[in-house]
C-alpha cells in the first residue's frame, strides 16, 4: 500500500465509473472482479503527523459507486454470515451502486446503529471481507470488496445530508433496564431494548460516553464527533445517561435490581486492566501501559497542550511492545506528540500481527520503525529511575501455538541493547475486575471474564453481560454482536417469553442450509 494523492484517485475513479456505470446491470462476475479496488483517500503522511485530524478521508461518491459495482452479488453471500451483527451486506452495497444512499443506510441500520464507527475501526479484512467471493477469486483479501469503507461512506452521507432518522420506539412498558458501561456493547443493548419501549439508563464510570471507542482509539482514526453523533441518536430515543457513576462503588450491582427497580441489567464494562510483561525495569519512569498513554492523550486531551492540564511524558525515542491495533494507535500517537523516533517491537513477523493491514501501512508511511522477531527482556535504568535503554532478545518462529500462529522461539545469545527513553507496553488487557469483586454471585473464569450462556445470561437472574468483559479484549463489532444477543434475551425476559434454547451443534461435515 503506497500513498496516492486524493485528487488522482478521484480522477481515476471518475474515468472508470464513466466506463462501467452504463453497463453495470449487464456486467458478469468476471468483469466486476476485473475493476480495480478503490484505495482510500488520506492525508499526506508528512502533514498528518503534525495533527490529530482523521487520516482516512472517505470515498468520493464516484469511488463508492465504483467499489459497489465490484460486488458480484453472489448467491452464497458469505459476508453476511461472517458479520457479527448480520448486516445484509450485498443489499446495502447494491443500493450504493444504484445511487440510492438512503436505502443503503436504512438496510445497515436494521442491524447496526453504529455504522460510522464500524466502517472506520472494524477489522473487515478478517471478518466480512475475508470470505468475500471477490477476495477468494483474487486470492487477496486486500482486493476484496471494501465493505467497511462503503459502510462508512453511506453513514457519513447520512450525517452530511441531515437525513439521520431516529429509530421508532414502541409505547412505554413501565419496565426499566440498566446498562453498565457506555462502550459499543452497552450502546447496542440500549438501542435494541429502548426500541421495545423499556426505560433505559446507561451508567458510565467516565465523564464522557463511548468506552474504549473514546479513551482507546485516537481521533485520527475515530473522531469524537462520530461517537457523539451515535450517542445523540440514543438521547433522541429517550435513553438516559448517568456519568461518573461507578457500579460496584457508587452503587452495587445487586442494588440496581433489589432497590432501584431495574428489571434487568446488562454489564458491558470492558477489558480495561492493562497487562505487563513482568520484566525488570517495568516500574521505571517512562514506562506506560498503552491504556494509560492513550487515555491521557485521547480522553484527557493531553495532546491539546494549550488548553488541557493533563501531563504527558516528553519522549524522544519510543519503543512500543506489541503488534495489535492498540500498539499501532500508541505508536502513531507518540509520533504526533513529538517523539523523534518510534519503534514497534514485536516477537513474531508482520504476517502474524493482529493489527489491521491499513493501520500498519499508515504507521509505516508515518515513519514508524518495525522490529520483528524481537522482544524486550529488561528495561534499563539511567541511574535516576528513568528509562535509558531496553535489552532485547531475537526470536525465530517455531510450531503453531493455541492461537494458530507460529510460536516465537528465543535465539540463545542474541541479546542486544536498544536505546529508548520511553516504553509503551501493549500486549493486551484483562477484564475490568470491579464488578466481579463486588458481586460474588457472578461467576467468572480463570481470566476474570464473566461467564455467560448462549443467551448472554450470567449466573445471576436478570443480569446479562457481553463485549470485552466476557470475550477478553476483542473488537467493536464483536462486542456489538454480543450486545444484540443480550438485548434480545432481555426483551424476551421482560415480555415473559421463555429463553431461546441452545442451538444444536452442527454435525461434522454438514453444511448449513
Amino acid at each position: 500500500m503506497t500513498y496516492r494523492d486524493p485528487k488522482d484517485l478521484q480522477d481515476e475513479a471518475k474515468k472508470l465509473l464513466d466506463e462501467y456505470l452504463p453497463q453495470k446491470d449487464e456486467l458478469k462476475a468476471k468483469a466486476r472482479i476485473a475493476i480495480p479496488p478503490q484505495a482510500m483517500p488520506s492525508q499526506a503522511p508528512d502533514v498528518r503527523i503534525g495533527n490529530l485530524d482523521e487520516v482516512a478521508q472517505g470515498y468520493t461518491e464516484e469511488q463508492a459507486k465504483l467499489e459497489a459495482i465490484r460486488c458480484t452479488q453472489c448467491k452464497k453471500r458469505p459476508c453476511i454470515e461472517a458479520c457479527p451483527v448480520k448486516i445484509n451486506i450485498p443489499l446495502f452495497i447494491e443500493h450504493i451502486a444504484n445511487g440510492d444512499m438512503q436505502a443503503s443506510i436504512d438496510v445497515i441500520k436494521e442491524s447496526s446503529l453504529l455504522p460510522a464507527i464500524c466502517g472506520r475501526v472494524c477489522p473487515q479484512e478478517v471478518q466480512c471481507q475475508q470470505p468475500c467471493t471477490v477476495s477468494k477469486s483474487l486470492k487477496d483479501v486486500e482486493k476484496g470488496v471494501s465493505i467497511g469503507r462503503l459502510e462508512r461512506y453511506v453513514a457519513d452521507w447520512e450525517q452530511a445530508t441531515g437525513n439521520v432518522k431516529t429509530p421508532a420506539v414502541k409505547p412505554e412498558t413501565g419496565k426499566k433496564v440498566a446498562i453498565v458501561g457506555a462502550g459499543p456493547a452497552g450502546l447496542v443493548v440500549a438501542a435494541d431494548v429502548r426500541r421495545e419501549g423499556h426505560e433505559v439508563t446507561i451508567f458510565e464510570a467516565f465523564h464522557k460516553l463511548g468506552g474504549v471507542m473514546r479513551y482507546g482509539i485516537p481521533e485520527f482514526r475515530l473522531p469524537n464527533t462520530i461517537i457523539d453523533q451515535e450517542v445523540n441518536t440514543l438521547l433522541d430515543m429517550g435513553v438516559k445517561f448517568e456519568t461518573n457513576f461507578v457500579v460496584g462503588k457508587t452503587r452495587k450491582l445487586k442494588d440496581l435490581i433489589d432497590k432501584d427497580g431495574f428489571g434487568a441489567v446488562f454489564v458491558g464494562t470492558g477489558a480495561g486492566l492493562p497487562m505487563f510483561m513482568g520484566i525488570e525495569g517495568e516500574n521505571l519512569i517512562g514506562v506506560f501501559s498503552a491504556n494509560e498513554y492513550l487515555t491521557r492523550a485521547n480522553l484527557m486531551r493531553a495532546f491539546d497542550k494549550d488548553n488541557a492540564d493533563t501531563p504527558i511524558y516528553e519522549s524522544k525515542k519510543v519503543a512500543v511492545l506489541g503488534g495489535g491495533n492498540v500498539a499501532m494507535d500508541a505508536a502513531r500517537m507518540a509520533k504526533r506528540l513529538g517523539a523523534e523516533e518510534v519503534n514497534v517491537v514485536y516477537r513474531r513477523t508482520e504476517v502474524e500481527m493482529p493489527a489491521r493491514i491499513e493501520e500498519v501501512a499508515h504507521a509505516k508511511e508515518e515513519g514508524i520503525n518495525f522490529y520483528m522477531l524481537q522482544n524486550a527482556t529488561k528495561i534499563i535504568d539511567d541511574g535516576n529511575g528513568r528509562v535509558k535503554a531496553m535489552e532485547c532478545l531475537r526470536y525465530e518462529l517455531g510450531e503453531p501455538d493455541d492461537s494458530g500462529r507460529r510460536r516465537p522461539v528465543p535465539i540463545e545469545g542474541s541479546e542486544f541493547i536498544m536505546e529508548v527513553d520511553t516504553v509503551i507496553v501493549s500486549i493486551g488487557n484483562g477484564s475490568n475486575p470491579l464488578i466481579p469483586q463486588t458481586t460474588k454471585e457472578l461467576e467468572v473464569n480463570r481470566w476474570g471474564n464473566i461467564t455467560v450462556d448462549h443467551n448472554q445470561k450470567t449466573s445471576m437472574d436478570g443480569v446479562y453481560a457481553g463485549g470485552d468483559i466476557v470475550l477478553g479484549a476483542a473488537t467493536v463489532i464483536l462486542a456489538m454482536g454480543e450486545g444484540r444477543k443480550a438485548a434480545e434475551s432481555i426483551n424476551d425476559l421482560l415480555a415473559g417469553r421463555p429463553p431461546k434454547p441452545k442451538p444444536e451443534p452442527e454435525e461434522k461435515g454438514k453444511k448449513k442450509d
